[in-house]
């Protein structure tokens, strides 16, 4: 079992999801962040709204995670942002080894 985390969140503008990426793998609290774009359609205070948003889906280790989530929410211009961590089950032993090592500066305080 690794101790390799993919998480996920949807951002309003490709600038945002990019600033966002960039400060995560700048502060060290992801290895590597991919954003692209998507369209969304989700029900918001009983009205149905179809949008194009960006997905930006961040690789980390599960310890960060707590600061990781923290972050986001002082970045993210949502309201009740969209942020979901799913674990890693299994991967390429480089590509996991690869995740810890470029996290590893960031151990929690």
């Amino acid at each position: 079992m690794s101790n390799a985390w993919s998480v996920y969140t949807t951002l309003p503008d490709k600038e945002a999801a990019r600033r966002t990426a960039r400060i995560l793998v700048d502060e060290r609290l992801a290895a590597c962040a991919n954003f692209f774009p998507i369209g969304s359609i989700y029900r918001w205070k009983g009205e149905v709204q179809s949008e194009r948003e960006w997905a930006l889906v961040i690789k980390t280790r599960d310890a960060l995670y707590p600061r990781l989530e923290a972050r986001l929410r002082e970045l993210h211009p949502y309201e009740v942002p969209a942020i979901v961590a799913y674990a890693i089950a299994a991967g390429l032993p480089d590509y996991l080894e690869w995740i810890e090592r470029e996290t590893g500066a960031a151990e929690p305080a």
